[in-house]
């Protein structure tokens, strides 16, 4: 299925298509005060609608994570990195796709502190 989303001023706005069964709660120092569900994709899933500028970014730790928002509104609609195995993968908030109900997802809780 193809999922539309966004930051909330529109700035920031993208496509993903995949199969969105479950999201991710991640309590590392960052996800916990944003807040996001994260749904993880290989990045070949995610299609840019704005350009790529549009979006700051911010690392953080080992700077292998690239956290996306939107410097005008201030919200993170997706995360780029590469996986332990060196694929290129995105997190996309979930909360950030139009016409999904992030509390109707069942949620997968993961230690991020303990990296």
């Amino acid at each position: 299925m193809k999922y539309k989303g966004s930051c909330h001023c529109g700035k920031v706005a993208f496509e993903v298509e995949g199969e969105l069964t479950q999201a991710m709660a991640c309590n590392c120092s960052i996800c916990q005060r944003k807040g996001s569900l994260l749904w993880m994709l290989p990045r070949a899933k995610l299609t840019l609608l704005t350009p790529d500028e549009a979006a700051s970014t911010y690392t953080f730790h080992k700077h292998v994570v690239k956290h996306r928002f939107c410097p005008v509104c201030g919200i993170h609609p997706y995360c780029d990195g590469v996986d332990p195995k060196g694929n290129h993968i995105v997190a996309v908030n979930v909360r950030c796709l139009e016409g999904v109900d992030p509390e109707a997802l069942p949620v997968q809780h993961y230690d991020g502190r303990a990296l």
